[in-house]
C-alpha cells in the first residue's frame, strides 16, 4: 500500500463519550464505569442534567473482562450517546465461582454506591438527573436488572428515584416450556445447553423453576406486584417466547409494560420511554 493511500472511514466510529472507572467494593473486586456524552461535558446540547441509566451487561453470568472489550465500550457508550443519558455500567461477580444471588448483591451495591456518592462524585453531581433513574440490562443483565429492581421496588432511595426497568431480551427460563415455546422446535440439545448454563449459576440443588430464573412461578407473580406499587414502568424489548410470556404475566398483574419486541428503531423507543417518564 502506498503512502498516499487513505484508510476507509470507520463504519463503527467510537461513541462520543467520556468515561471513568469507579471501585464499588474492593473486597469483591466490583466496579462501575460511568459514561457521559461529550456534549454534556462540553456544555453543548446536553447542557442540562441527563437521566441516569444503571446498566448490567450480558454474558450468561459467566463472561469475563467485558469492561476490557471494545464491543462493550461501543455498546454502552452508544447507549449514552444515542439515548442522551449518563450510564453507570456495573460489574458483578460471575459463576460458577459465585452463584446467584451474588450478581444481584453486586447490583444492589452499585445502586447504593450511586446513592451514597451522589454529592461527592463530580460527574453524578454535575451531569446526572438523579430523579430520573432506570435499571437496564441485556440478556443475563436484564435478569440482573429485574432482580435488583425487586430489591428496591418498595424502598426510598433519596436522592435517587428509580422510574422503571428496561429489559433487553432478559434471560428467564422455566422447567416447563412456556405455551408459546411449544409451537417451536426446541431441541433436546437446546434444553441441555440451557440446563448447563443455569446449573453453573443457580444455587446448588435448584432447577430452572427457581425464582431467580423463572419469575412466573412461586413468589414471582407476587413480586411483580411490588413493581406495580412502586409506580414504575417496564420496557421489554427483544424477541423470544419466554420473554413474551413474562411480559404477558406482568401486564396481567397490573405492571405498566411497554413491549418493543423486535423493534427496528430501538434507541428511539428507549429514548422516548425514558424521557416520557421524567418527573
Amino acid at each position: 500500500m502506498s503512502g498516499s493511500s487513505q484508510a476507509s472511514p470507520n463504519p463503527f466510529p467510537p461513541p462520543q463519550v467520556e468515561s471513568k472507572d469507579i471501585i464499588v467494593d474492593h473486597s469483591k473486586s466490583s466496579r462501575m464505569r460511568l459514561y457521559v456524552p461529550t456534549t454534556a461535558l462540553n456544555g453543548g446540547v446536553a447542557s442540562k442534567k441527563l437521566p441516569l441509566v444503571v446498566y448490567f451487561h450480558a454474558g450468561v453470568f459467566t463472561s469475563r473482562n467485558v469492561f476490557e472489550s471494545e464491543i462493550f465500550t461501543l455498546v454502552v457508550g452508544g447507549i449514552a450517546c444515542e439515548i442522551n443519558v449518563v450510564v453507570a455500567a456495573a460489574s458483578y461477580r460471575l459463576a460458577p465461582e459465585n452463584k446467584l444471588p451474588a450478581a444481584y448483591e453486586d447490583g444492589v451495591d452499585a445502586v447504593e454506591w450511586l446513592r451514597n456518592n451522589s454529592e461527592e462524585d463530580e460527574w453524578l453531581k454535575s451531569y446526572a438527573d438523579l430523579s430520573n433513574v432506570f435499571l437496564m440490562g441485556t440478556g443475563t443483565g436484564g435478569n440482573v436488572a429485574y432482580n435488583v429492581g425487586l430489591r428496591f421496588a418498595e424502598e426510598v432511595l433519596t436522592p435517587l428515584s428509580i422510574r422503571g426497568l428496561i429489559l433487553e431480551s432478559p434471560l428467564f427460563s422455566g422447567e416447563e416450556l412456556f405455551p408459546s415455546e411449544r409451537g417451536h422446535l426446541l431441541t433436546l440439545t437446546d434444553v441441555s445447553v440451557l440446563d448447563s448454563y443455569w446449573m453453573l449459576c443457580l444455587p446448588d440443588g435448584a432447577d430452572r423453576d427457581h425464582e431467580y430464573s423463572n419469575p412466573t412461578v412461586g413468589a414471582g407473580p407476587d413480586n411483580m406486584e411490588k413493581i406495580v406499587r412502586s409506580g414504575w414502568k417496564v420496557m421489554v424489548r427483544g424477541g423470544g417466547d419466554t420473554l413474551r410470556e413474562v411480559a404477558r404475566l406482568m401486564k396481567k398483574k397490573g405492571v405498566d409494560v411497554m413491549g418493543r419486541l423486535n423493534s427496528e428503531d430501538q434507541d428511539a423507543s428507549v429514548r422516548s420511554f425514558i424521557y416520557s417518564s421524567a418527573p
